[in-house]
């Protein structure tokens, strides 16, 4: 309870630093875009590479497999709950429902949170966990909204992304360790990765503070986007977490890989659902208001959905 505890201040004191900024107009929204792209493309893949470089259990190959198909079959579960759960919703709605119940923010705050509940394990698990899910974010989700699918330029943006190439350098490095006993990184790089990595919580909880200093309480008050919200924090990883004990009392999962996954489908809607409706003019309002309600509920059910997963094991 207390390392639970003294996390949720310092995420909620982050987010507070972040709401201050940007309300009182000291980072603009230009501003907290190149944050974003900062964490994104420089301090996020550190962190990724570093949660690499340690002594990993004999069971650490097994996991990463474990946790990457266990996000897949996510993904699956997924896309028949969306079909099932809003076919009768309007077109333009049913996107954007579609794409937030697909792709989480288990990057941008997933991370973090993985990293502070379960250490350096947790984070790099939770590395390999959003493989399949930024597959899914341009690949299923760009045809969402756009109407076409291009298998070449969604490969493209899958092997060049700055997190996918440090999950696959994480993994090499991790697999030159194991089988050959030797370290691809040395001290000084580590030390410098190292450094420029701690400042991933940080950044990243102090951005989810500026999307949040946008919000207007009077317009969050939409039945549609509340039923969206109680689907994505506690429905959809309690469906995830049903199977994921069935499939434990088996034999067939075990180690933290369940309890993780339970908690990365746990996060809000991603912040490229507003951007992509807003791109191909669709209910982009709608999206918005997907983003900040889901972000501002997650703080409480995230924390408990960490308490709950960190008491089962």
């Amino acid at each position: 309870m207390i390392p639970m505890l003294r996390l949720q201040f310092i995420i909620f004191a982050l987010i507070g630093v972040g709401f201050f900024t940007r309300k009182k107009g000291m980072v603009s929204r230009e501003g907290q875009k190149n944050i974003t792209d900062l964490v994104i493309h420089i301090v996020l893949p550190c962190n990724i590479v570093t949660s690499f470089v340690q002594e990993l259990p004999d069971s650490a190959l097994r996991d990463c497999a474990t946790v990457f198909l266990i996000s897949v079959g996510m993904e699956v579960m997924c896309m028949a709950y969306a079909k099932f759960a809003y076919r009768n919703v309007e077109e333009k709605k049913r996107k954007c429902l579609t794409y937030g119940i697909l792709v989480s923010n288990a990057g941008f705050l997933g991370n973090p949170v993985a990293e502070g509940v379960y250490g350096p394990m947790g984070l790099m698990l939770a590395s390999v966990y959003l493989i399949p899910v930024r597959v899914m974010m341009w690949s299923r989700g760009i045809a969402l909204f756009s109407g076409e699918s291009d298998r070449k330029a969604t490969l493209k943006k899958v092997l060049t992304h700055p997190c996918v190439l440090a999950c696959l350098t994480g993994v090499l490095i991790m697999l030159a360790k194991i089988l050959g006993g030797v370290s691809l990184v040395p001290d000084l790089l580590f030390s410098l990765l190292q450094t420029i990595g701690r400042c991933n919580t940080a950044l990243s909880m102090m951005v989810i503070g500026m999307i949040l200093s946008d919000i207007d309480p009077s317009q969050l008050i939409d039945p549609l986007v509340l039923r969206y919200t109680a689907e994505r924090l506690l429905i959809v990883p309690g469906i995830l977490g049903l199977i994921l004990f069935a499939l434990y009392r088996c034999g067939l999962v075990s180690g933290l890989s369940p309890r993780l996954s339970v908690l990365l489908a746990a996060m809000p809607a991603a912040a490229t659902t507003s951007m992509l409706s807003s791109k191909y003019d669709c209910a982009p309002d709608f999206a918005t208001k997907m983003v900040i309600t889901s972000t501002l509920c997650s703080i409480p059910t995230v924390f408990l959905w960490g308490l709950v997963l960190k008491a089962s094991g």
